[in-house]
């Protein structure tokens, strides 16, 4: 294994890492601005350092200290099993975590000969990898539940177990049909597959080859993840907490961060499997080495844009009420992150002139590509974890009755009826 092997592989499992980890601040944050627009307020916008509140995003931090500083409290009638009702948070969390591993973040690199995969863990059967560790998760909620000795607790443990069961099996059919549809069990193959196009003007997504599936497969997402309409597992108007009434300090903590991170997952999946993962519609990899110095120059052009428009929300929004004498110091936070983004903006302008027109280094190409897939890649990520957060401010829960024949009464049904006609298809083209 040469140097660069090595690199490459830290690499990829560091922006693992930090895609599933350092994303749950930002994403509590967007939980919280979104709830605060859809309700008409602001949201989090006064805790700061020094006076920088980045948007609100400092509250986040300031909530993992708090917790981190809490009383950690273990309920006295907990008298057995102790050690695992601390170890079942984990359990939930490291699940959700170690199923993002296997998402390719961009398509392999092809160095002097070697091929180098982009994702923290580089497997080539990363379905069946997600399939079985996700499925975990919900041990680390079945143990909190039972061994609260609450009934609040169990009837969440039990609701949460009930619907796994429910839905993992519509979940798995549904990505058993694009299995079919794609020849392959290697997300990296399948995103490489939907940079095609279907009927010579579509792209060739996951959506659009598979429309019913794809709806099954967000459904299904939507309620593994225990997020509206279907967190009937932790249901504060009729269960308290549920599974998470007796836990307290950094072990509530975990199954909130975990919560998260299957969001952050089911969101890497769905966008992998039906939204062209890190690629863009109608390009491919190759298309984009070889058009090297053209794709430069529109995202020339691109990105001042962005960072303009970036900038004028970021004036427009980082100020108080006309009434109030002082802005606490919001005029200066402003002036300093508009000079920091153009700044980067430049530095990032001048390594794309670099690049387009006079480099002439393939390796230098390639890593460039490498770098815009992965961007991409965290874009399409944020928008449909935006998507999962609006879906929970807007769409009411459903009841445990509705939940339960919604899965085994149309969503399993569907999804058997969909890899059928999927499996007569495929014959039938291959015949």
């Amino acid at each position: 294994m040469s140097t660069f092997d090595i690199v490459t592989a830290i690499a990829s499992f560091a922006l693992g890492a930090l895609l599933a980890l350092l994303t749950i601040p930002v994403l509590v944050w967007l939980e919280r601005r979104i709830a605060g627009l859809v309700q008409d307020r602001l949201g989090p916008n006064r805790t700061n350092i020094a006076g920088f509140r980045l948007g609100g995003v400092v509250q986040s931090f300031a909530d993992v200290v708090k917790l981190l500083l809490k009383e950690e409290y273990y309920p006295s009638h907990i008298k057995k099993g102790r050690w695992l009702f601390m170890l079942s948070p984990i359990i939930t969390f490291v699940a959700a975590l170690l199923a993002f591993m296997a998402i390719p973040f961009a398509d392999i690199l092809h160095v002097n000969g070697e091929a180098l995969r982009v994702q923290a863990l580089p497997i080539d059967f990363g379905v069946f990898w997600y399939m079985a560790i996700s499925s975990i998760g919900v041990l680390g909620v079945v143990f909190g539940g039972w061994l609260s000795h609450n009934k609040y607790s169990l009837l969440g443990a039990s609701r949460a177990g009930s619907m796994m069961i429910s839905y993992e099996l519509a979940l798995g059919v549904s990505i058993l049909a694009f299995i079919i549809s794609y020849d392959t069990i290697d997300f990296n193959a399948m995103v490489r597959y939907q940079s095609g196009t279907l009927f010579g003007f579509l792209p060739a997504w996951g959506i659009f080859i598979q429309p019913l599936a794809a709806i099954i497969l967000i459904v299904s997402l939507f309620a593994e993840t225990n997020r509206n309409p279907f967190s009937v597992a932790e249901g504060e108007s009729e269960i308290v907490a549920g599974y998470m009434t007796e836990y307290s300090a950094m072990k509530f903590a975990m199954y909130f961060m975990g919560e998260y991170v299957a969001m952050n997952t089911a969101s890497a999946v769905i966008i992998t499997l039906i939204f062209g993962g890190y690629q863009l519609p109608y390009m491919s990899t190759a298309s984009l080495i070889e058009n090297f110095s053209l794709f430069a120059l529109i995202l020339l052009l691109i990105i001042p844009i962005i960072v303009f428009l970036l900038i004028r929300w970021m004036q427009k929004n980082n100020r108080v009420r006309p009434t109030v004498q002082t802005d606490s110091g919001r005029n200066f936070e402003t002036k300093v992150l508009t000079i920091a983004l153009i700044v980067m903006t430049l530095i990032i302008e001048a390594i794309l002139l670099y690049l387009a027109f006079i480099s002439e280094s393939l390796l230098a190409d390639t890593l460039s590509v490498t770098l815009f897939q992965i961007a991409t890649f965290v874009v399409k990520l944020m928008l449909f974890n935006i998507f999962f957060i609006i879906i929970r401010w807007t769409v009411p829960r459903f009841r445990y009755d509705q939940v339960q024949k919604l899965g085994w009464y149309y969503l399993l049904p569907l999804a058997l009826l969909n890899i059928f006609i999927t499996a007569l298809v495929v014959v039938g083209v291959h015949v």
